[in-house]
């Protein structure tokens, strides 16, 4: 770059906007940039928390993949056994993807005080069940321990347990559902040896966790049957091909059903964070580059004196183009560090605090999830850069019609 324009870029690039009639107008753009960067980080975080979370959930309490019988297919209550014996259990030996399978069976019954009850599904697990789920939501004593020949001991919910008007370690009469070998109901005891709260009212209304040999029991059924199985995979994004795979390797009298299958209006509404996310960024975007393109034409007006003497000393248009658009860039990456700082900064508070609070009968979660990855931030970062930067070339072109003669002589 020849002298005068080493000159030129050094005085724009210089921050001496203090004085200047484009002051207000610069610190208007940085602070649409840094909002909209923040604002951005906030809802693609939010949002992608959210859908985690309640992916989580979901897999906790029902898997990624439940095997049943087909007469199970519609009911969280198993009626016709499957035998244990399967060549896909304890793991499937052809599938990669895989992280646990694990048996179930769920039996229909009614808990009961002296002064109330309440119905509930009791879902027998074994030892090979994966307790992720429940140790991060265990507000209360401690999981039951299925290595005892018998266990009596099962978790509850605190929405049952507070209206059950129950505690730790309480013993809680239980009622279920007579069985075709059996007119009669079955009524038995158990020990609260737990209580969790996982914030997802649809299941913590109901569910009650314990040793599947007792529900084996209830329904007459021998140690080699059970009501189903549920596959966890190492990654939710897979989860429909998973699936398939799965289905592919099961035998002709099973099913297999993902949880997007069992449950397509809880990930229908959350699929919906998606198209709220981009619409957020889509106007954040234009906001910014409304914002810079301002900027742009009020650094180029202002400076119309020092850009008519330029082209008097024989610089390009695309030359003294370059330098505005340099400095404009620079503006771009100035709001994008306060905004990135402030945005992750409340991610960060919110991640370690939990300050917002939600309803769990609407959003299934007690506090607002946040997740973001690295991967996210570089690509709302470079994507904000670039669109902004591509969104003032037309506009920088104002330059090449900028006379020399007149702008110099009623400088």
């Amino acid at each position: 770059m020849n002298y005068e324009l080493f000159i030129a870029k050094r005085i724009i690039a210089g921050k001496k906007y203090k004085n200047s009639i484009s002051s207000p107008i610069i610190k208007i753009a940085i602070t649409a940039i840094a909002l909209g960067i923040m604002i951005m980080l906030i809802a693609v975080a939010t949002a992608s928390g959210l859908q985690t979370k309640i992916r989580d959930k979901m897999a906790g309490f029902k898997g990624h993949v439940q095997i049943v019988n087909y007469d199970n297919n519609n009911s969280d209550v198993s009626t016709t056994p499957i035998n244990k014996n399967q060549d896909f259990y304890p793991e499937f030996k052809n599938i990669e993807g895989i992280k646990n399978v694990q048996i179930f069976a769920s039996k229909g019954g009614i808990l009961r005080t002296d002064t109330d009850f309440e119905g509930i599904v009791f879902k027998g697990v074994s030892i090979d069940y994966d307790w992720t789920l429940f140790k991060e939501y265990l507000v209360a004593g401690k999981l039951p321990d299925f290595s005892q020949p018998r266990t009596k001991g099962v978790l509850l919910s605190q929405t049952v347990v507070n209206r059950l008007q129950l505690q730790l370690n309480d013993t809680i009469a239980a009622t279920f559902l007579k069985t075709t070998s059996s007119k009669l109901p079955s009524n038995r005891k158990y020990i609260i040896t737990g209580i969790y709260n996982s914030g997802f009212a649809q299941f913590d209304k109901n569910m009650m966790i314990g040793d599947i040999r007792e529900v084996q029991k209830l329904n007459k059924w021998t140690e080699n049957e059970v009501g189903g199985f549920e596959v966890i995979l190492d990654n939710f994004d897979n989860i429909e091909a998973k699936g398939e795979e799965i289905y592919s390797e099961i035998s002709l009298t099973l099913n297999a059903k993902t949880i997007l299958e069992s449950y397509p209006a809880v990930f229908d509404w959350i699929k919906l964070f998606d198209n709220n996310v981009w619409f957020i960024i889509g106007i954040m975007i234009l906001i910014a580059g409304i914002n810079m393109i301002t900027a742009l034409l009020v650094l180029i007006l202002e400076r119309v004196q020092m850009i008519g003497i330029l082209k008097a000393l024989g610089s390009h248009n695309s030359s003294i183009r370059k330098i505005f658009l340099y400095n404009a860039s620079y503006l771009i990456l100035k709001g994008m560090f306060w905004g990135n700082i402030i945005g992750l900064s409340i991610i960060g508070v919110q991640y370690f605090f939990e300050i917002i609070t939600l309803n769990p009968e609407t959003y299934y979660v007690a506090t607002m999830p946040v997740h973001i990855s690295i991967g996210a931030i570089l690509a709302l970062n470079i994507g904000t850069l670039v669109l902004c930067f591509l969104m003032l070339i037309i506009p920088s072109y104002i330059i090449t019609k900028i006379n020399p003669s007149k702008s110099i002589k009623f400088a």
